[in-house]
């Protein structure tokens, strides 16, 4: 069913729950003005009708959202099918290309250089459905060890230079105040992949030129919190709870512009959560930039666990 179709519906459920709803209110008066000599009938027939109403409207509701599951769930699809079949293409063009006729050395040495990269990004769109398949399964609890933040998010951000051929000072990471280590306790693995996901989400989100700050720092004493803000095309206020959403895309024609999967901060929700933690966003507005926020329980570096 295709989206045109899928509105048709809901305004046709709408619609028919709109109709259903003041018929039996209809028929309750009728029924309370025939029966108003007998209390105990005219009582069990609000009920009743009351009863009915409650139903047609949550049929209603519950048609509506699985209509709307239903078109996150194509849309995710196609997404998935458009990042997985682009990078295929591609890789096969350069094969081809190397197979039919001579290169030079400089030229092949590119088309290797293209063809690695096409492989990362079909790489990293089948990592992040197998990670969303496995955080749907089960709360994970093994593998806890003690994570130096610092160290962690350096890392990602040389990750997300590598992988989108920035130069360093695209992605800055402040220091943090006082000089001192935060730690938290977790999978390193799983915080790895949150905190890569949302630097991507700034990349993919700044087109007229990425210029991302990064910082750590305590809140309310026993918290660590990173923050990750982009200048790039910003949020309105009704879409920060709704981008974590799974398979969500914000609408709008600058957004349909940037492929992805719906995915990415559903997966960095989820991992905070698993962590004990929380992600949030923030922006100015459209066009302003947009911060992501995670926030994880502070850890200290001589617990039991193991520490990386």
């Amino acid at each position: 069913m295709n989206i045109t179709r899928r509105r048709g519906a809901i305004a046709t459920f709408i619609t028919l729950g709109v109709l259903t709803v003041g018929l039996a209110v209809t028929l309750n008066i009728t029924w309370i003005v025939l029966n108003k000599r007998t209390l105990a009938i005219a009582v069990l027939g609000v009920i009743l009708f009351s009863a009915l109403i409650a139903l047609v409207v949550l049929n209603t509701v519950f048609l509506i959202r699985e209509i709307r599951r239903n078109e996150r769930q194509d849309t995710f699809l196609n997404a998935v099918t458009h990042e997985l079949k682009t990078p295929i293409a591609s890789i096969r063009l350069y094969l081809e290309t190397l197979q039919r006729r001579p290169i030079e050395e400089t030229q092949r040495q590119e088309f290797y250089k293209i063809m690695l990269s096409d492989s990362d990004r079909l790489l990293a769109t089948v990592e992040q459905v197998l990670k969303a398949g496995q955080l749907g399964q089960r709360h994970r609890q093994q593998n806890r060890t003690i994570i130096n933040m610092h160290s962690l998010v350096a890392d990602c951000i040389a990750i997300t230079l590598q992988r989108h051929h920035l130069s360093s000072e695209s992605i800055v990471l402040e220091p943090v105040p006082g000089a001192i280590r935060l730690y938290t306790q977790g999978i390193a693995e799983d915080l790895r992949t949150a905190v890569i996901n949302v630097l991507d989400n700034a990349v993919k989100y700044s087109p007229d030129g990425v210029e991302i700050r990064c910082s750590l720092a305590i809140t309310n004493y026993t918290w660590v919190a990173l923050k990750v803000t982009d200048t790039g095309v910003g949020l309105p206020a009704n879409q920060f709870k709704r981008i974590f959403n799974r398979f969500y895309r914000v609408p709008g024609r600058a957004m349909a512009k940037i492929k992805g999967t719906g995915l990415g901060l559903f997966l960095v929700r989820n991992i905070a959560r698993q962590h004990g933690g929380e992600a949030i966003a923030t922006s100015p507005g459209p066009g302003l930039g947009t911060t992501i926020t995670i926030t994880l329980p502070l850890a200290t570096p001589n617990s039991s666990a193991g520490s990386i």
